[in-house]
């Protein structure tokens, strides 16, 4: 039996590798037929404290927990364990550090991200002075973690641009399942790669493999927590219902999500990857290959444009609208 929770209280809940605070707006039992998360039983509406209203969300009682002393040392060492570089100074008494969640927010796929700190009882430090702290900390970070700089191609930011109007302001989606999908991508990719006269990607027998199997998995983590705006929310439930969870679908002839999305997702993915790989442990040389073999991807995108990518998105449905307004 889960935990229950009432409206207006304060809780913890999990979105990633994090962990945040919030606060319970709305609570309503989702089943198959009106769920917009793709899992049914009790959500609740919930706004992360210290963020704007638009990244409220709806969220399973599974991903949350009562605000409690012992649930509150849980977020301390999860969110320490998922910023390595960070952790030391947690180590050393500093107040614990509370991260914004990574989305792609801009129209170019610029990682939105916040912070806010919440000191121990009883705490004396000034905000000048816990500020001075902050800035050492994130300066110890840039020198520990890995530099993963991406050089988008104009054309490919043209893109995302349109992907991110078409989606948030017009009301439209990408028609669903795409041909190629995110499968058939990474297929045709390894295949250009073993086809180059030249072999100038590093390692290329033993990392080529690796970085394709690496990348899919990515994509299939991220895609419901990340990678998707908000009004593609319902599209997705649908999806995984369709696909995955639906009681018509036949087991062992499921589809994962790289099954289902195309190059729209997967470039989304690629402008969020350097945020997701500065919250590993990958030592500075497997970033180096890590951001060769993605900078070739996106080259290898780029030259296929016309095919890869969706001319025109398609209008959502009228009961989908009102679903989403709901």
């Amino acid at each position: 039996m889960g935990e229950e929770y009432a409206i207006n209280e304060r809780v913890l809940c999990y979105h990633g590798p994090l962990m945040y605070e919030a606060k319970i707006l709305k609570a309503q039992i989702f089943d198959e037929s009106n769920t917009t998360t793709g899992t049914v039983g009790p959500h609740y509406f919930v706004h992360y404290k210290g963020w704007k209203q638009t990244w409220d969300e709806w969220v399973a009682g599974d991903r949350m927990l009562k605000l409690t002393e012992e649930n509150l040392i849980k977020q301390k060492e999860m969110n320490a364990k998922a910023k390595p570089a960070s952790s030391q100074s947690h180590k050393k008494g500093d107040s614990s550090s509370h991260h914004g969640h990574s989305h792609s927010h801009s129209a170019s796929g610029n990682m939105a991200s916040g912070s806010g700190t919440s000191g121990g009882a009883g705490t004396t430090t000034g905000r000048r002075k816990e500020a001075g702290r902050k800035r050492g900390r994130d300066e110890d970070d840039s020198v520990k973690k890995p530099d993963m700089k991406l050089d988008i191609p104009d054309a490919l930011k043209v893109v995302l641009v349109d992907d991110w109007e078409a989606v948030t302001k017009n009301n439209q989606l990408v028609s669903l399942p795409r041909e190629p999908n995110v499968v058939d991508i990474l297929a045709e990719f390894q295949q250009h790669c073993e086809n180059l006269t030249d072999k100038h990607l590093t390692a290329q027998d033993t990392a080529l493999s690796t970085y394709i199997a690496g990348l899919q998995l990515y994509f299939e983590r991220s895609l419901g927590s990340t990678l998707l705006y908000r009004f593609e929310r319902g599209q997705y439930a649908e999806v995984r219902r369709k696909y995955v969870t639906g009681q018509h679908v036949v087991i062992g002839e499921e589809k994962s999500m790289s099954q289902v999305y195309g190059a729209e997702h997967l470039l989304r993915l690629i402008v969020n990857l350097p945020k997701m790989i500065a919250q590993t442990s990958l030592d500075s040389e497997s970033v180096a290959i890590l951001r060769e073999y993605t900078g070739e991807l996106t080259q290898f995108m780029l030259d296929n444009k016309t095919r890869l990518f969706l001319a025109e998105y398609e209008n959502a449905p009228a009961h989908y609208l009102i679903t989403m307004r709901a």
